[in-house]
């Protein structure tokens, strides 16, 4: 395979590999605008109490926290939107910039929030890891065709 080729190739999996996180940003996006419940057990356990009392001592929180999972989900679900469409159009026309915005938005993205759940020690820790290493592989891809 010649040079020019093989930059082709990690173009379109670099491509593929970005589309693939925005749409997990989408999906992720609207689990939590529609199906995460406002607290997890896990959520108790990293505050050292459990649901029952975090209920008890603060009888708003679950439907606070509910309206402010929408708002995340909204958030998320238009990154997802912007990075599949920056992977489709900005990646492809090789558009100044593109680099940079796609390595801020990874690690202010799925970066972040793999490593905050990581230090949460959340259940679903290795689970987030993925994205974040898809998003990283897609990068260097990105960036190796230069």
């Amino acid at each position: 395979m010649d040079t020019r080729s093989a930059r082709i190739r990690a173009r379109h999996v670099s491509t593929w590999m970005l589309i693939a996180c925005g749409i997990w940003l989408v999906s992720l996006g609207l689990y939590f605008i529609f199906l995460r419940p406002p607290l997890l057990p896990e959520d108790a356990r990293f505050m050292g109490s459990s649901l029952a009392q975090l209920r008890a001592a603060v009888p708003g929180l679950e439907g606070w926290l509910k309206r402010v999972f929408i708002v995340m989900g909204g958030f998320m679900t238009g990154t997802g939107v912007l990075t599949v469409s920056a992977a489709c159009v900005a990646m492809s026309s090789r558009w100044r910039g593109t680099s940079w915005a796609i390595a801020m938005s990874g690690v202010l993205t799925v970066a972040l929030m793999s490593a905050i759940n990581f230090d949460l020690h959340s259940d679903f820790r290795w689970l987030l890891l993925v994205p974040a290493l898809v998003w990283l592989a897609g990068f260097v891809l990105h960036i190796s065709r230069r």
